[in-house]
């Protein structure tokens, strides 16, 4: 818990400043869509997610795949990942990263629905819960962090911040079994 509390408390002000950066550049989205691509990379490469955060790999190495990585991005937004490996701060980038989605969801009025299925959504389905989600937190938008789980046996759990919304079957089992017995 208390790595989380200094993860969270350098993340922050980093976070922050680059939105800020990003708003006098009016390129909030444009880093969005750059960050959640590498923060999608890192999460499925744990070899570079380690060579990244490592602290005895070279900083010049470092610097080296992240500019390989982003490529064609935006100068300012290269210059700030190099900024975060100067000074040692780049094991935090996770951390930075989610705080600056975290922001730019605020900034945007687009609330987070962590939802829970057996399988994965169509469609259809993807709105209705898109739906759902809007009505009960009158966000301007929804962005679905889907995790599919065959032990909920059917149905959907959204959870939305603290409100959790548990239409599966397992929860609805749970709940008979509980009167049940009382």
């Amino acid at each position: 818990m208390t790595g989380t509390l200094v993860s969270s408390q350098i993340a922050e002000p980093y976070a922050q400043a680059l939105m800020s950066l990003a708003q006098d550049r009016n390129l909030t989205d444009y880093f969005g869509d750059e960050l959640r691509a590498l923060a999608n990379l890192m999460a499925q490469s744990s070899e570079l997610s380690g060579l990244i955060t490592n602290p005895v790999v070279a900083d010049a190495q470092k610097k080296g795949v992240l500019q390989q990585i982003m490529g064609d991005c935006d100068p300012a937004l290269r210059h700030f990942l190099m900024l975060l490996v100067d000074k040692r701060r780049i094991i935090f980038l996770a951390a930075i990263i989610e705080e600056y989605l975290n922001l730019l969801r605020a900034l945007k009025q687009i609330a987070l629905a962590e939802v829970t299925v057996c399988q994965a959504p169509t469609g259809s389905q993807r709105e209705a819960i898109e739906n759902k989600v809007r009505s009960f937190t009158n966000a301007q938008g929804v962005e679905l962090k889907i995790t599919i789980d065959p032990s909920i046996l059917g149905g959907v759990i959204i959870r939305v911040g603290s409100q959790v919304l548990d239409a599966s079957l397992q929860g609805q089992l749970r709940r008979i079994g509980i009167q049940l017995n009382a």
